[in-house]
């Protein structure tokens, strides 16, 4: 098993249509490769961990970085792990922005600040903290590949 975190610059401006649209399109591959992981975004920004095997995280990966959507994109971590931790999610989507400005501050000041909004780490412990705070925050936005309507909060 492999985790790949990856993340990138948005080559415009994110908002929910487009993070449905990716979880959309990756829904019926992911089941069917064995992918699991997340998806977070700001304004400007995405940061994915996706699990699986190697080559079918690999493939993945390939298929990001053909799409443009995203440009300059940067590669966290690659390596073996010993269980998912995003076991049953085929992939969901977690909004930072339109959020509560108070709680994107806190974010802010313990991750940094880029383009304007939440940095996303270049060190994969740090990307993996950001993830779980986020987890633990409630009231923010997500996104469940195959969700129908507006996002939960």
């Amino acid at each position: 098993m492999y985790r790949l975190i990856y993340k990138s610059s948005s080559a415009v401006e994110v908002n929910w249509d487009m993070v449905r649209d990716i979880l959309r399109k990756s829904t019926e591959h992911n089941v069917e490769a064995g992918i699991t992981g997340v998806l977070l975004a700001t304004e400007h920004h995405f940061m994915q961990v996706i699990e699986g095997s190697y080559e079918k995280v690999n493939e993945t990966f390939i298929r990001i970085v053909k799409d443009e959507r995203h440009k300059d994109i940067w590669i966290v971590s690659f390596g073996v792990i010993d269980a998912r931790i995003f076991h049953g999610w085929g992939m969901k989507g977690i909004g930072v922005f339109d959020i509560n400005r108070d709680i994107e501050a806190d974010l802010i000041r313990k991750y940094g600040e880029e383009d304007g909004g939440l940095r996303f780490p270049l060190e994969e412990w740090m990307a993996l903290a950001l993830i779980q705070d986020v987890q633990l925050i409630g009231g923010l936005p997500t996104w469940k590949a195959g969700q129908q309507g507006e996002p939960d909060y």
